[in-house]
């Protein structure tokens, strides 16, 4: 269900917003949106990651034994 959702999500950004009959008009989604859909997806991503987006490292100064 939740790839069905990204999917869907993933689609219609890429789809138009408006489109008309005739007159052949097309609508694009405003950019903001875009940019919105784009940030959700990569942070469902994220989450879903072994990590979550963060490296737990151990610093050791040079000389210490």
């Amino acid at each position: 269900m939740a790839d069905n959702l990204e999917d869907a999500i993933r689609e219609n950004a890429q789809g138009p917003a408006k489109a008309a009959g005739d007159s052949g008009s097309m609508e694009q989604h405003k950019l903001p949106d875009q940019i919105a859909a784009d940030k959700y997806l990569a942070s469902k991503e994220a989450a879903a990651s072994k990590s979550r987006g963060l490296r737990f490292n151990k610093f050791v100064p040079p000389g210490a034994s």
